[in-house]
């Protein structure tokens, strides 16, 4: 499949409906799926045609018998520089306070750049096989540690530049932004075209806090990226109090929320009072199944009572831009993952009950992530952008997300890459 470069025909796809733009095509089939051809030329989509069985002027043809066809990944909430160190560092619990405890023993302990170095590149290995695209990666950024970790990044930033498109996010607890190296931080996040991001807590001083975060990024030009409300809380409303300090400092860059699993167990008044402040801030949403499926409610021989996910359709009826990411993986805070967002899409499909109908949720790890980390040419199927692919077999939507799609082929700029994930083995000289 797809033995070739330069121009070609790929025949007979499915395609999600919402990821297809600028194509004159029929109204979608089955499950919003369009069956399509594309034609290829030169690393670039030359043409979106339906799917007739119409002449293909003699060129290649690749016939995927309705397999579907979907844009590059993009991840936009993730972790890279804890990852893969759960085997040093466990979390026997599972809870999210032995989590954060394991991660600082981590880093007394083990954080240095060859190791930080390995492990980032064997998540973009993964992520990069598996036909992501883009990656936004939070980065513990507290004095040393974060010194060693943005190094890295900006070395792997490089190297990767021409595979994947990564940016980074400071994170650290919003009262470290009230220091001076927390201002001399901010202006490192603004030397390396990076994103301000931090840990929001329900605090008597949060909104002191949010304000002086707001006015470092406003000063700077910086967009920001916070953690809000991982937890099942009713009473932590930092979503709202980010809003509010949006709204009040007149904010005009863009802002994304992580987690927001708070909203699922708090009162319908205050759900809507915090989504109508969200929607009026222009506040994008990032969910992360996975993980908190994992933490959430997790107490000791006791099955947790909820899901962990935030309110991922009530934000969707808002018209509020909700996506989904990885976050952390085989970590404290997430045990297993592979950098594979398929993988994280089938999970939120099962876990928020994504489907019957789809819609639109194809989106939310391509083409809605990508605008909402400033990609608009990137997550989506179009003429005359790359013909950056990934082509499955699975047909239908039941078919794509009942098997691993293991087999997928990853097209970037026409051509087939290797998947060829790397193997564990890589990781065992990080000690």
């Amino acid at each position: 499949m797809i033995t070739t470069s330069g121009r070609y025909w790929i025949k007979n796809a499915h395609v999600p409906a919402s990821l297809i733009e600028n194509a004159n095509l029929p109204k979608p089939i089955k499950q919003e799926l369009c069956l399509v051809d594309l034609e290829i030329a030169d690393g670039v989509i030359a043409q979106i045609t339906p799917s007739d069985g119409s002449d293909t002027a003699s060129l290649p043809v690749f016939d995927l018998h309705r397999g579907q066809v979907w844009p590059c990944f993009v991840d936009m909430h993730t972790h890279l520089d804890k990852g893969h160190i759960w085997e040093r560092t466990p979390n026997p619990d599972g809870t999210f306070a032995n989590a954060l405890a394991a991660c600082q023993i981590y880093s007394q302990k083990h954080w240095y750049a060859e190791d930080v170095y390995r492990r980032m590149e064997f998540g973009l290995k993964c992520s990069y096989a598996h036909g992501t695209k883009a990656i936004r990666t939070h980065i513990d950024s507290f004095a040393e540690q974060g010194k060693i970790s943005l190094e890295v990044f900006q070395a792997l930033q490089k190297e990767w530049q021409e595979r994947i498109t990564l940016q980074a996010v400071s994170l650290v607890t919003l009262d470290y932004y009230q220091t001076a190296q927390g201002v001399a931080l901010a202006d490192k996040i603004a030397e390396l075209g990076g994103i301000l991001g931090g840990v929001a807590y329900t605090n008597p001083a949060l909104d002191t806090q949010l304000d002086q975060v707001f006015q470092l990024a406003e000063e700077r030009g910086l967009n920001l990226d916070f953690h809000t409300d991982e937890n099942n809380n009713p009473d932590s409303i930092c979503l709202k109090k980010v809003a509010e300090a949006a709204l009040r400092n007149q904010f005009t860059g863009q802002i994304i929320c992580g987690h927001c699993c708070s909203l699922a167990v708090q009162t319908a008044d205050l759900v809507a009072e915090t989504l109508q402040l969200v929607k009026q801030a222009g506040i994008g949403i990032v969910s992360l199944p996975m993980c908190n499926l994992y933490l959430q409610d997790r107490q000791s021989s006791r099955t947790p009572r909820w899901r962990g996910v935030t309110l991922l359709n009530e934000l969707k009826d808002y018209g509020i831009p909700a996506v989904i990411a990885s976050d952390n993986c085989r970590d404290p805070f997430y045990g297993f993952g592979d950098h594979d967002l398929l993988e994280v899409f089938t999970q939120a499909v099962r876990i928020a009950h994504l489907d019957t109908p789809y819609s639109d949720w194809p989106s939310a790890v391509t083409k809605t992530a990508a605008e909402l980390i400033g990609l608009p040419n990137v997550g989506r199927i179009a003429v005359g952008l790359p013909a950056d692919l990934i082509l499955f077999k699975g047909r239908y939507f039941s078919e794509l997300l009942s098997r691993p799609q293991q087999d997928r082929v990853v097209l970037r700029n026409g051509k087939k890459i290797e998947t060829k994930l790397p193997d564990y083995a890589e990781l065992d000289s990080c000690s």
